[in-house]
């Protein structure tokens, strides 16, 4: 395989509640280059109502990657099919929801003490593709440095409600959108992050929290110290006094 053009940092937080309670971290991220060019990630938000939520969305995040990697070992949709890529990526939850559902069978439990969210993104060097369960959100940065929001927080008629993969109604419910030109970075955040990365309720992203970490990731290689700069950032008192919550972020920055 090439290397990828992609440059990427990503970190998943312990919440300060967590801390106090000393529950573990039920947010989970995973990434993958698949090829020089195209990315994919997961994004998983365990439902704090869920006994073993950090499984639920480890097991989830895994297995949608997993499933996009064994896809794109085949073939791969054509690159202008919108689509068969809003299909490929809809296919990936439906993947992982299996494997929740197989993983609460192993161990004799309902499925619901597994519930988390789910965002599942591919991105090439002129589109990406996202869905999307529950909370949570995709921004890309555009090369002429504008933000989009390509999904956006679930909107339900009451806070802190949401869809989780492991609904009856996920499959039917998710969000999904295909985006297309030329972009510069890409980031998926879990719920934990929303107050602070975007407007809210719109769920616009807001250029004083997406565009210095662009710009520091963009400048830094996406080694042991980036990872490390992005955790201690997640974790610092300024991001602490705007939630409580776990928090992930991962960040694609393509090379120059």
């Amino acid at each position: 395989m090439n290397q990828s053009q992609w440059r990427v940092v990503a970190s998943s937080v312990r919440g300060t509640s967590h801390e106090q309670t000393g529950m573990p971290c039920q947010d989970f991220h995973q990434w993958a280059a698949l090829s020089e060019t195209l990315l994919v990630a997961a994004v998983a938000d365990g439902a704090g109502s869920a006994a073993q939520a950090e499984l639920g969305a480890a097991t989830a995040a895994v297995a949608a990657v997993d499933f996009l990697r064994t896809c794109f070992s085949d073939s791969a949709p054509a690159a202008t099919d919108d689509a068969a890529w809003l299909e490929l990526v809809t296919e990936s939850v439906a993947s992982a929801k299996e494997a929740v559902a197989g993983e609460a069978k192993r161990r004799l439990i309902e499925i619901s003490q597994l519930a988390s969210t789910l965002i599942v993104v591919v991105a090439g060097t002129g589109f990406v593709a996202a869905v999307q369960v529950g909370d949570g959100a995709v921004v890309i940065a555009q090369a002429d440095g504008k933000l989009v929001s390509l999904t956006r927080p679930a909107q339900s008629e009451y806070l802190n409600e949401t869809v989780f993969l492991t609904s009856t109604e996920a499959l039917d419910t998710v969000q999904s959108a295909v985006w297309r030109g030329e972009i510069a970075h890409l980031a998926v955040l879990s719920d934990g992050l929303q107050m602070a990365a975007l407007h809210m309720p719109d769920g616009e992203p807001h250029p004083g929290f997406f565009c210095p970490l662009f710009n520091f990731f963009c400048k830094n290689d996406a080694g042991k110290s980036a990872q490390e700069a992005l955790a201690a950032f997640l974790a610092s008192p300024k991001m602490r006094s705007r939630t409580d919550d776990d928090v992930t972020l991962v960040i694609g920055s393509l090379k120059a």
